[in-house]
């Protein structure tokens, strides 16, 4: 048993409240997953995408729940099974007692599982606890899409914690795609959502028009219509969602995820704000 790996990894961090290092710790269970998903062999066949993966691979500030994924080919058959007994083995080695449960259903593109313990913080030395003195669940929600959209691009990526280990990954004009079309399709605001989505203009990210086009075919208002995903439909499709947005409400959501000293950024989200951003868009798409 590893404990001591945990403990180390933790303390890094550097936390300054009970929610820092809930989120810490959070973060990392989710890499040990990831490194027990490699393990597998599950990057043989799937790749890494989402909030979690920008976090973990491209240094995004904010914290992230769920680990996403997206099968590199259709199969409607993949099962968790099989991956998971082989994670709940690479955890118990750095001291968790995890519990898996499967939601998955059969006629559910998007396979669902869940990752649960509350004994590790039972046995890491925290500095800041609850004032009940309990220590809040760990749960790590895993997806993966066995009918992805076609034509994503992939790299293949290292990562060095727990133990070095290699991960397949969406490429980042792919995951900005994915992105854009949660921020199109999703039927509720999400704060995360468009701060990634300034994550990904401010390092001048191109976007996967050949993907976001099958995503949009699959799912959403577009779905069954007749339309093409360019330069100029995608600046004008995000104009229209930017004007219908709340700003007030968006901040809510994601500031729980970020430290204390990256929450005044927050305070310029406005319509103007976020049209300008799109603006500049139009320099590099």
């Amino acid at each position: 048993m590893s404990v001591k790996i945990i403990q180390e990894r933790l303390d890094r961090y550097l936390c300054a409240s009970t929610l820092e290092e809930e989120n810490a710790i959070k973060e990392i269970s989710q890499e040990i997953a990831l490194l027990s998903l490699s393990r597998a062999g599950f990057f043989k066949v799937a790749a890494f995408q989402g909030g979690t993966c920008l976090r973990v691979l491209f240094s995004l500030d904010r914290f992230s729940e769920d680990l996403d994924f997206a099968l590199m080919e259709s199969n409607p058959n993949f099962q968790w099974k099989p991956y998971l007994e082989k994670v709940v083995l690479e955890f118990a080695f750095y001291g968790y007692e995890l519990k898996v449960q499967d939601r998955s259903e059969a006629q559910d593109p998007v396979k669902k599982a869940f990752l649960k313990d509350h004994s590790i913080g039972k046995v890491l030395s925290l500095k800041h606890r609850n004032r009940s003195g309990r220590q809040q669940q760990i749960q790590i929600r895993l997806e993966i899409d066995t009918h992805p959209p076609l034509r994503a691009n992939y790299e293949l990526k290292y990562l060095d914690f727990p133990l070095p280990y290699a991960i397949t990954v969406h490429d980042l004009p792919t995951l900005f795609a994915g992105k854009s079309h949660a921020l199109l399709t999703r039927p509720y605001t999400k704060g995360r959502d468009w701060y990634d989505f300034l994550w990904y203009t401010a390092r001048k990210t191109k976007v996967n028009y050949l993907f976001l086009f099958h995503a949009l075919e699959q799912h959403g208002p577009w779905k069954g219509k007749k339309f093409n995903v360019d330069k100029e439909w995608y600046l004008r499709e995000m104009e229209s969602k930017i004007k219908s947005i709340d700003w007030k409400d968006t901040k809510a959501d994601v500031s729980r995820f970020l430290k204390a000293r990256e929450l005044q950024p927050l305070e310029f989200w406005s319509e103007k704000f976020f049209l300008e951003r799109l603006t500049k868009m139009k320099e590099y798409l």
